[in-house]
């Protein structure tokens, strides 16, 4: 039976080396554990075992376990649907919130953030497969939103992310991710340059995001296993 110290240094070892083998700089992606479901005992053996940047899809259960271990203990990344009435949790225990779809949520959570006197940094979510059932900015509405998230003094828009329809074959996703990487560089034509990062990528196809300029892979059962 495999631990999480040995389910991450696999990852990170498959990180490197498709990285190497397209080309980029290992150093240049970004591992994010993905702890949702998992308790605060699981998250700190993942934390000892090297993982500095952890995933949380779920408010209420990200700030019981963010309060146990510590906001300095990792950098904290929301990465689950946020409802503009927790904007103000959001801003108070992450360093990066992945999932900013609208002005109404990017208004909001400038508004918190002021309130304390942080510039939050968030990334724009795209549904980049038009799925019903997910949230995100349409992708034509990418660069009008773009623009007016950079227009917020408490916002720091530094990139995008989505998360494309589940493939048993990884090979399925690269169509989505590269039409991520293409509305990246549209809004950078446009002006809009400092959106360094795609996050994009999960535990079955981050080998491929990653072929495709992910800079963020947001990696879950690899590391933890199935949910609790």
């Amino acid at each position: 039976m495999t631990t999480i110290q040995d389910n991450i240094d696999a990852v990170k070892k498959q990180i490197n080396k498709t990285a190497l083998a397209c080309g980029r700089d290992p150093e240049s992606i970004t591992l994010i554990g993905v702890s949702k479901r998992k308790n605060a005992d699981k998250v700190f053996e993942a934390i000892k075992a090297g993982s500095t940047h952890l995933g949380e899809n779920y408010i209420q259960e990200a700030v019981d376990k963010i309060e146990t271990l510590g906001k300095t203990s990792a950098c904290w990344h929301f990465i689950g649907h946020l409802q503009s009435n927790k904007a103000k949790f959001a801003v108070r225990y992450f360093d990066y919130i992945h999932t900013v779809d609208t002005v109404k949520l990017a208004r909001e959570i400038d508004r918190q953030a002021a309130k304390i006197g942080k510039v939050q940094k968030i990334l724009l979510q795209i549904n980049i497969a038009k799925e019903e059932t997910k949230s995100g900015a349409g992708a034509k509405e990418a660069i009008s939103l773009a623009r007016e998230f950079s227009g917020f003094e408490n916002l720091s828009l530094d990139g995008l992310m989505c998360m494309p329809p589940f493939f048993s074959d990884p090979e399925e996703a690269r169509i989505y991710f590269k039409r991520l990487g293409m509305i990246q560089g549209e809004i950078r034509e446009a002006g809009l340059e400092n959106l360094v990062h795609l996050s994009m990528g999960m535990s079955n196809d981050f080998r491929v995001a990653i072929e495709e300029g992910s800079t963020m892979v947001r990696v879950g059962t690899a590391i933890f296993g199935g949910r609790d």
